[in-house]
């Protein structure tokens, strides 16, 4: 096609399109253009992806790229996948960030990460694993994000070159595929070079990642006959004639790496490039691959064959030392061996090797008969022990190894699982481990094999996990620890696999044949966990007595006790006890501490005893609790479904205080999450109930159907228990979209899901006050007595948010006056509590009834303050609907004035202020130096006398 040839200094044919992507990427990524101007934008990142079949010339391609780059002043980043390497967790990630770290030392090091040192520094082998819960993979790849961000920024322009991703490992390759589209956000330009038939399903995303071609890598073609024909001439002389060059490129296709092999048995043979010659050239081609390189090998002599041999097993960076050892050969007969393997063309490089190219490799190592390659894998495996790399190094090669009942082996495996876990890698782990059990392990050692197997498999097969933790029950088991811990594991993944009744079942077998007290308390306290959480348990009532009497006779001296007491708290909270006893019973519990992310614990009695405080009205204090759950999370790396479960609950605790904004965004946060982790997942159900509550509350019904729709929100709903309850939130949806007689037939359904179960507290379940709704038109004297029956509920619990809540219900239920006296006591409550939104609601409903009765002067008032809380909250539904009723009076809207501030002291003043700023009681309490009890007074004070609430606070405070 009359292509121009390219020369550097390498000579490069035909791939001037290529290199022209990559100069521009270059030039934007460092600022200039190609000619020399500066461009119209900052300099920015970019993908480029090369898609080609072994030989085409990816390798030499991207030499050139590392080249240029570092000729133009980047930080070049490299890795290169390995045929071998595959099953080696992070090697790639450790080939492109280690160098540009491990340099540092531990201090630094330290410094440098900060919260991250111990999340990425194992899988990157900068330390050693610490002895907590693994980071979860999330986790992990968001750290790694991190680490390759920092040093973007830091040491800019970077380029990221990876070579054979085909090849890479699998949590390396997830993990870049994942970052990659973030590369145009950063002073960073990522290339990678794949075959595209060998690219596994764990890296389709790089098929379709946003890059240089529009979305597609950029495919290598094969050279032309004029491209050969140059390439031929270059090498052996001009006077190579047009047949032997036609000849060439036939024998090769084209293929670069062929043809460059090629040329080299033509001058080591001597062949005369003419015509003559030509017909030479098919068999030193088949000499060049596959039977005809591996014949070529064994020319050569046996120690320098058995050298090759080990190279291919030992895959990349071989060190010929290592490499001696493998093969068994003396320190000057390994040399002599890479001596004639450099001579042949087979390895290059000297410490370390490398093959020529990734074909010889795999050319190799496939023609080692079977017998041997595999005791060459047995052999590595223990060279790599004995040179101190430890049994991480040494389990790709035992995965190679047959079977054969050594004890060696299985402990090596299972250390190196150990290992590996612990850095973040479960699916390799559980690869060693599945191995070791094949060996097999020591008959004593078995039910510990599976156990550690069902562990490793918990984040990822659950239902795997299970079999193998059932399994491990049945053997023989000689250390009761061992079996309580499997116990534990197995009630905890089938909790979480939504199999509660298993779970609790679980527990009490065990609980009846273990004789240990302690561990027979904590076992009980797991099933009363778990029992918590079914929706269908079938005898609440009586599992609450037993609760009630055991919490009130121990003093919360160890974990088990204190989460037995968090226990008790929460149940308080359902049962609708006064909520004085609820938030006496979460004191104790978290008098001696309750972490987060305990080992071997799970997270959800903290919790629950933080949402306590919520339902309680005190949500500064659960706002404390989950900023230290959080911190908790991210410091272990757990950044999958347990984070989720933080940001989705904060937004939840953000939407029962009304401000609604920011819950939508905690939520949404939360809800990303959960998709990460899974569809269908508790998470999912927490998230998805959740966001559609704030939806509506923001009066965005039709989204908040479309968020149903789009989730599956319906039935059947879990067997566990989420908040909030997902059934009850359903009928609340079908409410709100005018489908009344649905709406009541569903949360009638609630009510006799949750009536047996003794759940009674409005405060943690609306689903009376919505029936009341739903039944108000076709029943409504059965809806003022459901109401009633609600507002009898919240008294009894006591927390103003919900008794105002269910009597704001009950006015709009009932008839005549009463509705205005009930609504009037609504807003008494909803004034001492922090729902803003719910005060919002009472406060224009007041006005509309009062004004509908005649009493326009006193309707305004009530609007007005209902309309300012409405748009503090960011309720844009009731925002219209207080404007609306404002109009029907003759009145306009108008921004709140108050003189109401002369009369505040200077201590509420400052209370005022750091409130309308959006501050936490718990803030306000730290900031004044004072306790939070005497912040809650102040905050009273400064509601009573300024006749508003928090959420009208920076509008009343607005000057003028």
């Amino acid at each position: 096609m009359g292509q121009r040839i390219m020369r550097t200094s390498r000579t490069i044919f035909e791939r001037e399109s290529e290199l022209a992507a990559v100069d521009e990427a270059l030039g934007e990524l460092t600022g200039l253009r190609r000619d020399g101007a500066e461009p119209s934008d900052r300099p920015r990142g970019a993908l480029l992806a090369f898609a080609g079949r072994a030989g085409i010339g990816k390798t030499t391609l991207l030499a050139e790229v590392r080249r240029r780059a570092a000729a133009m002043g980047c930080t070049v980043l490299s890795g290169r996948g390995g045929d071998q390497e595959q099953r080696v967790a992070f090697h790639v990630a450790r080939q492109l960030l280690q160098p540009q770290l491990a340099g540092t030392g531990e201090s630094d090091l330290r410094a440098s990460l900060g919260s991250w040192y111990d999340i990425v520094g194992p899988a990157l082998g900068l330390c050693a694993p610490t002895a907590g819960a693994p980071p979860d993979q999330q986790g992990l790849r968001d750290g790694l994000d991190w680490v390759l961000t920092h040093l973007a920024v830091l040491r800019a322009p970077m380029v990221l070159v990876l070579d054979d991703a085909h090849w890479a490992d699998p949590e390396s390759l997830g993990w870049l595929a994942g970052f990659a589209p973030r590369a145009e956000q950063l002073p960073l330009l990522v290339v990678v070079a794949y075959r595209p038939d060998e690219l596994p399903e764990h890296a389709e995303a790089f098929r379709g990642l946003p890059g240089r071609a529009g979305g597609r890598p950029i495919g290598l073609e094969p050279l032309s006959a004029p491209a050969v024909a140059r390439l031929v001439r270059e090498a052996v002389g001009d006077y190579a004639d047009d047949a032997f060059c036609r000849e060439c490129w036939a024998v090769t296709g084209g293929n670069p790496f062929e043809t460059v092999e090629l040329i080299a048995k033509v001058r080591d043979r001597g062949v005369t490039p003419t015509e003559p010659g030509a017909h030479l050239l098919r068999d030193l081609a088949a000499a060049v691959k596959g039977s005809g390189l591996v014949a070529r090998l064994e020319r050569l002599s046996t120690s320098t064959v058995r050298f090759a041999w080990a190279c291919a097993v030992l895959g990349t960076e071989i060190h010929p030392r290592l490499a001696a050892a493998v093969a068994g050969l003396g320190h000057e007969e390994a040399a002599d061996a890479a001596d004639a393997l450099r001579g042949a063309r087979i390895l290059t490089g000297v410490d370390p090797l490398e093959f020529v190219h990734p074909l010889i490799a795999t050319a190799v190592y496939r023609a080692i008969q079977p017998g041997i390659r595999v005791a060459l894998h047995g052999q590595a495996a223990w060279c790599l022990i004995d040179d101190g790399q430890g049994p991480s190094a040494a389990a790709r090669h035992l995965l190679e190894t047959h079977p054969d009942g050594d004890a060696w082996v299985v402990q090596q495996l299972r250390a190196a699982a150990g290992e590996t876990l612990r850095a973040g890698a479960p699916d390799a782990a559980r690869s060693y481990l599945a191995r070791a059990l094949r060996e097999p392990p020591p008959f004593e050692d078995r039910a510990a094999v599976l156990y550690e197997l069902g562990s490793a498999s918990l984040l990822t097969e659950p239902a795997t996990t299970v079999n193998h933790l059932r399994a491990a029950l049945e053997e023989p088991i000689a250390d009761p620890c061992l079996r309580h811990h499997i116990v534990y594991r197995l009630s905890q993944v089938l909790a979480h696999s939504d199999r509660l009744a298993e779970a609790s079942d679980t527990l009490a077998r065990e609980i009846r044949v273990t004789e240990d007290a302690r561990v027979k308390l904590r076992m009980v306290a797991e099933q009363f966990m778990w029992d918590a959480f079914r929706a269908d348990e079938p005898d609440h009532p009586s599992r609450s007595r037993r609760l009630t009497k055991l919490a009130d006779r121990i003093k919360g001296r160890d974990l088990t006790e204190r989460y037995i007491i968090g226990l008790r708290t929460w149940d308080a909270v359902l049962r609708g006890e006064p909520s004085h006893v609820a938030l006496h019973h979460a004191e104790r519990a978290l008098a001696g501490g309750l972490g987060w992310a305990e080992p071997d614990r799970g997270f959800e009695v903290p919790v629950l005893v933080a949402l306590a405080f919520m339902y309680a009205d005190r949500p500064g204090r659960t706002e404390e609790l989950f900023a230290s759950g959080i911190a908790d999370f991210e410091k272990q790396g757990w950044r999958g479904a347990h984070l989720s479960f933080a940001y989705t609950l904060l937004g939840y605790l953000r939407y029962r205080r009304g401000r609604l904004a920011e819950a939508e965004d905690f939520v949404q946060a939360g809800l990303r999450l959960a998709e990460r982790v899974g569809p269908g997942t508790p998470a999912h159900w927490y998230a998805v109930g959740i966001l559609i509550e704030v939806l509506l509350a923001r009066g965005r019904v039709a989204e908040a159907a479309r968020t149903g729709e789009r989730f599956s929100f319906c039935a059947p709903f879990p067997a566990a228990v989420v908040f909030p309850d997902a059934q009850t939130v359903h009928g609340e949806l079908l409410l709100a979209r005018g489908l009344t007689k649905e709406a009541a037939e569903e949360l009638a359904s609630a009510g006799r899901r949750l009536e047996p179960r003794g759940i009674r507290n409005p405060a943690w379940c609306p689903w009376q006050l919505h029936l009341a709704r739903a039944e108000a038109q076709e029943t409504p004297e059965r809806a003022v007595a459901t109401a009633l029956e609600a507002v009898a509920r919240a008294r009894q619990f006591g927390a103003p948010s919900a008794v105002g809540q269910a009597l704001r219900t009950a006015a709009e239920v009932s008839s005549g006056s009463v509705r205005i006296t009930y609504l009037e006591e609504a807003v008494g409550h909803l004034e001492r509590s922090p729902a803003a939104y719910e005060l919002a609601c009472a406060l224009v409903a007041l006005g509309t009834e009062l004004r509908r009765t005649g009493r326009p002067r006193d309707a305004a008032e009530h609007l007005y303050r209902g309309l300012d809380a409405a748009v503090q909250c960011g309720a844009d539904g009731l925002v219209e609907t207080a404007r609306d009723e404002l109009a029907a009076a003759g009145l306009r809207p108008r921004r709140l004035h108050s003189t109401e501030t002369d009369t505040l002291t200077s201590r509420e003043r400052s209370a005022a202020n750091l409130a309308a700023r959006g501050r936490t009681e718990a803030e306000i309490a730290r900031e004044l130096q004072v306790d939070e009890g005497a912040a809650v007074r102040l905050l009273s004070a400064v509601y009573r006398k300024m006749g508003t609430d928090s959420t009208g606070l920076a509008v009343a405070l607005r000057p003028g």
